[in-house]
């Protein structure tokens, strides 16, 4: 099955001629590599713009681009705007197209598969650093983005001293007037950075899925970008702040709202909402304090909206683009999350895991690598929770599950809710839950591999049942699945939670699979000696099904169809387009408005107006399309897994993991710790020298001893 080639391809049906398919592949492919590369050429000129710009030859060009553009009818803002905004909305539009024409992924054996590679985007260089596990591009990001710190730095310091020439200053105002130039120049590259800080907490944006970055990886990019920009903020601020003090004028300009220039109060008011999401972004305080964490964290409509107001349209228009492709992703995220799911099924196991089928409607797809994210209204209406797919898509059209070990106060009081629902007198309690995404990895790479290694932690063996799932159905429908070799290696704390791996039924997914599939299941139990004594005993768990009132997971979703959301970006942006277009030639020029931060939130607002009213537009239209599409599927019987042949309240029995399975070889190890250096070395033996998917999913301690030693080697390693 996945030795075809390309003349047999593995998708293709048996009535399409070979001539025809090979004309098609090859227009596709053509088209696919054409968008790459004009996306690149931009997305280079564009960067290469951001980072000469502290420079004279950078500040010299993008001047002459603002003379010759700024004469169009949205003026100074419009010109900046085409330079450091557009370039990146551009790129989203064509990555629409780029999307649309990929279509479902082909998998296929290749020669150059069977040998290691390296790869820039998940190979380990750094393990133990203060950024965790850093793949080879992530490491190269970092250094271009120190160089371009340092580079800017030395460049608006040269600027800086060649202006001391250009002004009568007396010695001792230079070193004030030197602090409020460099203030000014770290609010400015504190501007550029700004550019790629909301980019990465798109979670459903199109860029994220062009580069194939999953939203948990962009996540860190995130945090690292959001220390960089609020320390050069704060370093913009505190150089003001010394050096009005050193004029015994700090309080009169922390007051000052300026009608033409830049309005410090504003500012003010702006850093002081970055500095308090900052602080409780910090590790320790995110650790112990999540909730204080999630709710300072809205504030950045506070911080993006007076920093509006503090710098005004034109100079907001340079970091206008990636807010506003945030600003799509945030309303769409927030019109799917007021759609109510149905929970099929809830279950509490023994080891402390709550296990729940939510409803899905038929159209929408995502992989065995996908997450969503989980609000239960009645535990909080403000609270949303990460959680992996624990369930293959070929396990049911209609359904998605997910796994929840019970860690804290919100899982607590959901596996509290769901065990007074499997109680008779209790049993009028019910579970309201509302579901963002999935999201995650474009392309599902444990297809891509014959030879796989999954190192789980704990609850993390979560999406591995999803991905084990697949395979099995993968290779027991004969689709395009690559894996052969399976290699599963997992630590748990206690026995208690061995039952988890068995539920999925391997053998009722694909009967005899071990004829087909090469498994081994290595376990490590870290906090027991041996086995216990209710070892071999049936596992007892308290279980629920829900009543079905047919509300399922909005479609609308950033990953769902790519002609709607597609569409609802392009429609977005030519609304604000046109919004500020009809602002400035009925409004701004007739009436002479040049009030700075007056005209920032009439920015904001086009911005805002453009993606409720066009975006909203779009959003109605594809849900009605759904709502037809789904209409269409009324007659066929939905699937609800194991639901229907679950009794409504009381026990439900678990399989109990044995060490003597005859479908894989299965070996569990007490009170040890895994060892990845023999472990690979053991592997590496048996397979040989081959390409290997490593997936880890774990803690950071766990991913980063796996790192030490994957470095070694040349394999893949995606951190869930």
């Amino acid at each position: 099955m996945g030795s075809n080639s390309l003349k047999n391809p593995l998708l293709f049906s048996d009535e399409v001629e070979p001539g025809y398919v090979k004309h098609s592949y090859f227009l596709k492919s053509s088209v696919k590599w054409g968008l790459k590369i004009v996306m690149w050429v931009i997305f280079i000129a564009w960067v290469g713009v951001i980072f000469l710009y502290p420079g004279e030859i950078g500040s010299q060009l993008v001047e002459k681009i603002i003379n010759a553009t700024n004469g169009s009818v949205f003026g100074t803002s419009g010109s900046l705007f085409l330079v450091f905004s557009a370039p990146i909305l551009l790129i989203a539009i064509l990555a629409v197209a780029h999307l649309i024409i990929s279509g479902e992924h082909v998998f296929e054996k290749s020669k150059s598969s069977k040998k290691p590679r390296f790869r820039l985007w998940t190979f380990p260089v750094l393990v133990d650093g203060p950024f965790g596990v850093v793949s080879a591009a992530e490491f190269i990001g970092i250094t271009l983005f120190v160089v371009f710190i340092i580079w800017a730095m030395y460049a608006y310091t040269l600027r800086n001293i060649s202006l001391l020439t250009l002004f009568d200053i007396s010695s001792s105002e230079t070193g004030r007037f030197m602090l409020e130039l460099t203030g000014l120049r770290c609010g400015m590259l504190g501007l550029l950075c700004l550019i790629f800080l909301f980019l990465p907490v798109s979670r459903g944006s199109l860029l994220l899925r062009l580069i194939d970055i999953p939203f948990e990886h962009a996540t860190r990019y995130h945090v690292w970008l959001g220390h960089l920009t609020m320390m050069l903020f704060t370093l913009h601020g505190l150089f003001y702040v010394i050096g009005w003090a050193m004029n015994g004028t700090l309080v009169k300009e922390l007051l000052e709202w300026k009608r033409v220039g830049i309005a410090n109060l504003p500012g003010v008011i702006s850093l002081l909402a970055g500095l308090f999401m900052w602080v409780t972004s910090l590790h320790p305080v995110r650790k112990d304090y999540f909730e204080l964490f999630f709710y300072t964290h809205q504030l950045y409509v506070v911080f993006v909206v007076f920093l509006a107001l503090h710098v005004g349209d034109f100079v907001f228009s340079i970091v206008a683009g990636a807010i506003f492709i945030f600003m799509l992703d945030r309303f769409l995220r927030f019109c799917q999350s007021r759609t109510k799911v149905d929970v099929l099924s809830a279950k509490c196991l023994p080891c402390g895991t709550v296990e729940l089928v939510l409803s899905k409607p038929r159209s929408l797809q995502y992989n065995a690598l996908n997450f969503i994210f989980l609000q239960v209204r009645e535990l909080s209406w403000l609270q949303w929770h990460p959680f992996s797919v624990s369930s293959s898509p070929l396990d049911g059209k209609h359904h998605l599950a997910i796994l929840i070990k019970v860690l804290g106060g919100w899982t607590a009081r959901l596996r509290d809710s769901i065990l007074s629902m499997s109680e008779p007198e209790l049993s009028k309690t019910t579970i309201t839950a509302s579901v963002e995404g999935p999201y995650g990895h474009e392309t599902p790479y444990h297809l891509m591999y014959e030879n796989l290694i999954l190192v789980a932690g704990g609850i993390g063996i979560s999406p591995f049942l999803a991905i084990l799932s697949d395979i099995l159905h993968r290779v027991s429908d004969g689709k395009p699945c690559l894996p052969r070799k399976i290699l599963v290696v997992w630590a748990v704390k206690k026995s208690d939670e061995l039952p988890l791996l068995s539920s999925i039924d391997m053998e009722s997914i694909c009967p005899f699979f071990s004829n087909k599939i090469n498994l081994e299941i290595d376990i490590y139990v870290t906090r027991e000696s041996g086995p216990s004594m209710e070892e071999g005993k049936v596992h007892v768990a308290s279980s629920s099904s829900c009543p079905f009132s047919g509300r399922s997971m909005s479609p609308l979703v950033g990953t769902g169809n790519n002609v709607w959301s597609g569409l609802y970006v392009i429609i977005s942006t030519v609304g604000f387009i046109v919004l500020m277009a009809l602002l400035r030639i009925f409004y701004i020029k007739p009436y002479n408005v040049s009030t700075w931060w007056y005209l920032g939130l009439l920015f904001i607002a086009c911005m805002v107006m453009s993606v409720v009213i066009f975006g909203g537009l779009v959003i109605g239209l594809w849900h009605l399309w759904d709502k037809k599409a789904s209409a269409n599927d009324k007659d066929e019987d939905i699937d609800r897994i194991k639901v229907e042949s679950t009794p409504s309240y009381g026990p439900v029995e678990d399989k109990v993991l044995t060490q003597n399975n005859p479908e894989s070889s299965t070996i569990i190890q007490y009170g040890t710790r895994p060892d990845f250096k023999e472990i690979f070395a053991s592997t590496s033996r048996k397979w040989g020298n081959v390409d290997v998917g490593v997936l880890v999913c774990g803690p950071p301690t766990l991913q980063s001893s796996v790192a030490k030693e994957i470095s070694k080697l040349p394999a893949i390693l995606p951190s869930l």
